[in-house]
């Protein structure tokens, strides 16, 4: 993609990784964002064929979520929720993949992808995630299993009712930023995109995001290769 579409302002291009993340839970698995529909693999339809040109994604078969989640010896059947940042299509492309899980969004990003002034302001589709699951509309901070272990944290400013997910593991809390925070210098920085929905609300996500760094959570980028790099990768698991 163009970089300014990450950092206003600055030319040249990047290529970024695009994550999802499994959580397992004594009371059931997670998904984190299901990335993107299998149709881009092939696309064929008008829209597709626009974000092929437009964002020129790398995505051949065999990395679909399903196939990912097979390799890690998971049933998507089996996932208990769903957990979407925002609804935009790399976020929520794989989510008609993910049938039996109940899927949790904040109730201001599901009300703007349903309202068609902000769906196309927004960049929104409902081909992408609105698949008629159970759901969960929430409001703010929502502890998913009532123990502090899962918990989604609103970040708005990036879409409307962009959240990203703290999670608690044996040594210490990691926050999954989601597209609140792209890179590691968008934190460092307070270096904004080129394109957002609430610029005061970005700017005062990334400064909860500092306060929770700064208390010791380990921040995983929205979208920062680099940092990537430093990540294992499923089948391996973040300790």
């Amino acid at each position: 993609m163009p970089l300014r579409a990450f950092l206003d302002g600055q030319d040249g291009d990047i290529r970024l990784p695009v994550p999802c993340y499994l959580i397992k839970h004594p009371k059931g698995m997670v998904l984190f964002d299901s990335g993107l529909n299998t149709d881009l693999q092939q696309p064929e339809s008008e829209r597709n064929q626009l974000i092929t040109r437009r964002f020129r994604p790398e995505f051949i078969a065999g990395e679909e979520l399903t196939a990912r989640l097979s390799r890690c010896e998971v049933d998507v059947a089996k996932v208990r929720y769903l957990i979407n940042s925002h609804l935009h299509f790399d976020h929520s492309g794989g989510n008609r993949q993910v049938t039996n899980a109940r899927l949790v969004v904040q109730q201001r990003e599901w009300t703007a992808a349903h309202e068609p002034d902000l769906i196309q302001s927004n960049g929104f589709a409902l081909e992408d995630y609105d698949h008629g699951h159970d759901l969960d509309l929430i409001s703010g901070e929502h502890d998913l299993f009532n123990d502090g272990s899962v918990v989604c944290v609103p970040t708005f400013g990036h879409t409307p009712g962009h959240q990203s997910l703290k999670v608690r593991l044996a040594s210490g809390e990691v926050l999954l930023a989601g597209d609140a925070c792209y890179l590691r210098k968008t934190l460092e920085d307070l270096h904004l995109p080129r394109i957002l929905h609430d610029r005061e609300e970005m700017l005062e996500s990334l400064k909860r995001i500092r306060a929770l760094q700064a208390a010791g959570a380990r921040i995983f980028y929205g979208h920062d290769a680099e940092f990537w790099e430093t990540v294992p990768q499923a089948p391996a698991e973040v300790i």
